[in-house]
């Protein structure tokens, strides 16, 4: 299998060309795609995962349920449903979208698309992306945050989702 491709994209996510991982994980310049789901239990706990250690980036860090980049020709609610398969060995899921957002480092910039599902699990995680998972209740999450257990972009994103994960909000759903 070769390298992956992504679509580059302008700030509102419109394509403007192609380049592989390695290019743009390692030129800001660079846009692309990624999405994040958050996968939320009955009683209002988020299910994390602790990235691999022989992850490229943020190895061994606390992160959302399910995150990854969307694939050159890929949407990302197709990349949402792929990565939940592919990583939490979710099939057939339907995530809802929350809003997208830009995340620029040192090493890569992303517009991040944001997605919720409900989901008790049980989960299979793919060993080569995630070395745990678990429920965490909101209390433990921010009683966590600034002590470097969480991935940045996780702690950059967790005041924007946090209000839109309570259980009442998506009692219909």
């Amino acid at each position: 299998m070769g390298e992956e491709w992504f679509d580059l994209v302008d700030e509102s996510g419109g394509c403007i060309g192609k380049a592989r991982r390695s290019e743009c994980h390692g030129n800001p310049a660079l846009l692309h795609q990624a999405v994040h789901v958050f996968v939320v239990n009955a009683a209002g706990e988020v299910f994390l995962q602790k990235r691999s250690k022989v992850k490229d980036i943020q190895p061994g860090k606390w992160d959302t349920s399910v995150g990854g980049h969307v694939d050159a020709g890929e949407t990302p609610d197709q990349a949402a449903r792929r990565e939940l398969r592919e990583e939490l060995g979710i099939a057939g899921a339907e995530p809802m979208y929350l809003y997208s957002y830009l995340w620029r480092t040192d090493v890569e910039s992303e517009r991040i698309q944001s997605y919720w599902l409900r989901h008790e699990g049980p989960f299979a995680l793919h060993p080569e992306e995630i070395d745990e998972g678990a429920f965490w209740p909101v209390s433990r999450i921010e009683s966590s945050l600034e002590t470097g257990v969480f991935t940045p972009n996780f702690e950059s994103e967790w005041p924007r989702v946090s209000p839109l994960l309570r259980p009442a909000d998506h009692a219909a759903d």
